[in-house]
């Protein structure tokens, strides 16, 4: 058999051709690993999601706890609890207050008006603990609405005042406050706004002919209301104040409801109450009284059509004033104003405070069976 040899140079090709199928197959046997390790991990994170929402979770979490921490140091030490004393010193009541604006001289405080109604003597507890005197500059029963001053060196932190309108139902927001008073002062409480533009009826008076009772237009949320919060701030998580808690629906069957001022309706007034004037509302020189008032109807021995299932009632209107200027006298039974119902004398206030004094307003009313209507121009309350 003949040998046949095989050269130097054409090892070192066969020797080459070997190594680059080598790499190749090692290249492929790569590819095909990363591959199926891909694989493996999309079927992994598909059929376990749990893990990506946990982290999420965690995170978003921590976001609404430092959130929540900055927005409270934002307000806390610009709130005060409010307290009313008598000439011996003692304590007739118990608020909550908020420093909203300071000036060289002095810090101005906003709060209730019933939380300062009860007397002259009144101080106030800062976050330091420390007290201070404040002074009535104005207040308003119908807003609930009351500025106070307090000397500027005492003031620890200005309040940043926002705007409920951006708010949205279910937005997180807190309030600050002094439930059950000075032992309790500083407390925070959490919730969501749970309504916009709610309306609610509160009284300030049992008068039977000249009714204190009215409607406002507030917001609702279901943060912890007690007594002593009011006055308080409702604050948004950027640390803005949105409402001054006010009102609280209390019922033995409900819980969770409780009401604050909008703040850029009390906004509207501050001013006003700080210069110590009275807030100007129309008035049409009438006084009124709700059909359903059956017992002053009997009192005064009125007798009201059986047609007429609604509306409030002109007791008395006077000579010289833009409801008799409109032709309206006594017995009329006003049933619209511009157009709204109104079935009570706090809808015939709240509908007429929508309006500003020198405003004509359409009146719809009823006398002997019939429907009629009038313009009345509205002039400037003397109360």
């Amino acid at each position: 058999m003949e040998k046949i040899e095989v050269s130097n140079s054409e090892k070192n090709n066969i020797g080459k051709k070997n190594n680059k199928k080598s790499k190749l197959k090692y290249f492929i046997f790569l590819l095909i690993a990363f591959i199926l390790g891909g694989v493996i991990m999309y079927v992994y994170s598909i059929n376990n999601p749990t893990v990506v929402t946990k982290n999420r979770t965690i995170s978003q979490t921590k976001v609404t706890e430092e959130a929540m921490e900055d927005a409270i140091d934002k307000v806390y030490d610009s709130v005060l609890c409010i307290e009313v004393l008598n000439d011996n010193g003692d304590t007739l009541s118990t608020g909550t207050g908020f420093v909203y604006a300071k000036d060289d001289k002095y810090g101005y405080v906003l709060t209730n008006a019933h939380v300062v109604s009860g007397g002259s003597n009144i101080q106030a507890t800062l976050s330091n603990n420390e007290v201070v005197k404040l002074t009535i500059l104005g207040t308003d029963s119908y807003t609930d609405l009351a500025v106070l001053r307090m000397d500027a060196k005492d003031v620890l932190q200005v309040a940043s005042i926002g705007t409920s309108e951006n708010m949205e139902v279910g937005n997180t927001v807190f309030t600050v406050g002094s439930p059950m008073g000075a032992t309790y002062a500083g407390t925070v409480t959490k919730g969501i706004l749970s309504g916009k533009d709610r309306l609610v009826e509160t009284s300030t008076s049992n008068n039977l002919l000249n009714s204190e009772s009215y409607i406002v237009k507030v917001l609702q949320t279901d943060a912890a209301i007690s007594p002593g919060n009011s006055g308080g701030p409702l604050v948004n998580l950027a640390g803005d104040v949105i409402g001054i808690t006010s009102l609280k629906l209390v019922d033995e069957e409900v819980e969770g409801m409780g009401f604050a001022i909008p703040i850029e309706d009390a906004m509207n007034y501050v001013d006003t109450l700080e210069k110590g004037e009275t807030i100007q509302r129309p008035m049409m020189g009438v006084q009124i009284i709700d059909l359903t008032n059956k017992y002053v109807l009997y009192r005064y021995g009125i007798n009201v059509d059986d047609s007429i299932e609604s509306g409030v009632m002109l007791m008395e209107v006077s000579n010289g004033y833009p409801a008799a200027d409109a032709g309206l006298k006594d017995g009329d039974v006003i049933t619209e104003i511009n157009g709204e119902k109104v079935s009570t004398t706090s809808e015939f206030k709240y509908e007429l405070y929508k309006h500003s004094v020198g405003d004509t307003i359409e009146v719809t009313y009823i006398r002997d069976g019939k429907e009629k209507k009038t313009n009345v121009t509205l002039n400037k309350n003397s109360e």
